[in-house]
């Protein structure tokens, strides 16, 4: 199957995104329009595991949803910025952790139907303690549940974010 861009119209440009609407050929020759939302920066996101195999939450609001999400920490990268050093700075700046061990677990594209956001997903352990530096416009409390409790809350509602979700079905997989 191929498809073909005919064109592309830029709709929208923000800070960390950008709209377009694309005109595409389809496999069949006939023509039809995808609206894409472009994120700049890709992101990293990292499941932290305390010392008590407790996994350490931040929960903050999400417009979008209009809710105090609970979430593992997360963050786009700096310009030439890799994901190993973004999950470590993000990590310390909002649990105020540090890792002394980080593992690559995979990247995920989370919203493939529109968006080409991807996050890269990492574990970290042997945390110490570090300094919390959260931005002027970041309000995070700190949370931690154990495995079983993370997973009962995903299936009650209570964990929604997708990366959050891969992230602890992950960490049960290998980590059991």
């Amino acid at each position: 199957m191929s498809y073909k861009v005919l064109g592309s119209n830029e709709t929208y440009r923000g800070k960390i995104l950008k709209v377009t609407v694309d005109k595409i050929e389809m496999p069949d020759g006939r023509a039809a329009y995808r609206e894409t939302v472009i994120r700049e920066k890709n992101a990293a996101a990292v499941l932290p595991v305390l010392a008590d195999d407790r996994i350490l939450f931040v929960r903050q609001y999400r417009h979008a949803f209009r809710e105090l999400l609970l979430e593992i920490p997360a963050g786009v990268l700096n310009d030439g910025e890799v994901c190993e050093n973004c999950v470590i700075r993000e990590l310390e700046e909002e649990t105020g952790k540090k890792a002394g061990r980080i593992e690559f677990l995979c990247d995920i594209y989370p919203t493939v139907g529109f968006c080409t956001e991807k996050i890269s997903l990492f574990f970290a352990f042997d945390l110490t303690e570090g300094k919390q530096k959260l931005d002027e416009d970041e309000f995070i409390e700190l949370e931690s549940y154990t495995l079983d409790q993370a997973i009962e809350m995903i299936y009650n509602g209570e964990i929604k974010d997708g990366k959050t979700i891969a992230a602890i079905f992950a960490y049960k997989s290998k980590h059991i």
